[in-house]
């Protein structure tokens, strides 16, 4: 098998997860301040959408394990969202830390030249809606801009929105399992890499997503013997939370 051209991959090989992993409240400006000042230059962020289409960061679908909010995020208004405290969870040092906008943190990346990964986490039954929007959001944010965010989800159905919407910026299609036929679904959205739990990866997996001209990349990376491992593979990319432990390249 002839191996297909590589698609064009200027991001480094290590990105700090929703930030700085678990030293700081996740995916917030904190958190993306303190991977930066262990050396990261490219960050893993999670954005949703609040009930009137503002892009936000946030992980889970629900406010009560990293806010003071309650209930379904995405059914408050960015007015109401912005009130919240996202750090008190984590630390007393971090008391009052807000929810950030993309806006926010696209304004630090291009400021201080840091990359991003956006992994584009909908609201249940706004797959498309949200893939639309976070990517529009993107390619407007990031206009003019030598390296693009690179869009990453595991819904399908948002990268093929986001696809339509800004169908220059790159994307990754995120797998916990390799469930049949995704492999073709990565092909078919012009996926520039897969992102998998990095149990996932082996020598076999790695040498065909080269070969398909994708790259390999893998969450959550916190043991030094699994970091060796995807070295030794020939992986592309490590999503980290352990920014303390691992020197970027």
């Amino acid at each position: 098998m002839t191996p297909s051209p590589a698609l064009p991959w200027p991001y480094p090989r290590w990105i700090g997860h929703r930030g700085a992993g678990r030293l700081a409240p996740e995916n917030t400006l904190s958190a993306f301040r303190l991977g930066a000042a262990h050396g990261y230059r490219m960050f893993e962020c999670d954005v949703k959408l609040s009930a009137d289409g503002v892009p936000f960061l946030l992980h889970d679908a629900t406010l009560e394990r990293t806010t003071d909010g309650r209930g379904e995020a995405g059914a408050l208004t960015w007015s109401a969202l912005s009130q919240l405290d996202a750090g008190g969870w984590h630390s007393r040092a971090h008391a009052g830390e807000p929810l950030p906008t993309l806006q926010a943190l696209a304004r630090w990346c291009r400021a201080n030249a840091y990359l991003l990964n956006i992994e584009i986490k909908p609201t249940p039954g706004l797959e498309a809606h949200t893939g639309d929007a976070v990517a529009a959001a993107a390619r407007r944010l990031w206009q003019g801009a030598e390296v693009p965010p690179l869009l990453t989800s595991f819904r399908p159905e948002s990268l093929q929105a986001a696809r339509s919407a800004a169908p220059a910026l790159p994307r990754g299609l995120l797998l916990d399992t390799l469930w049949e036929g995704c492999f073709d679904a990565a092909r078919t959205l012009d996926c520039h890499a897969l992102v998998l739990n990095h149990a996932l990866w082996d020598a076999a997996l790695v040498r065909r997503v080269h070969d398909a001209g994708m790259r390999c990349l893998s969450y959550t990376v916190n043991d030094p013997w699994a970091a060796e491992r995807l070295l030794a593979l020939g992986t592309d990319g490590i999503i980290t939370d352990r920014v303390d432990l691992f020197a970027p390249d």
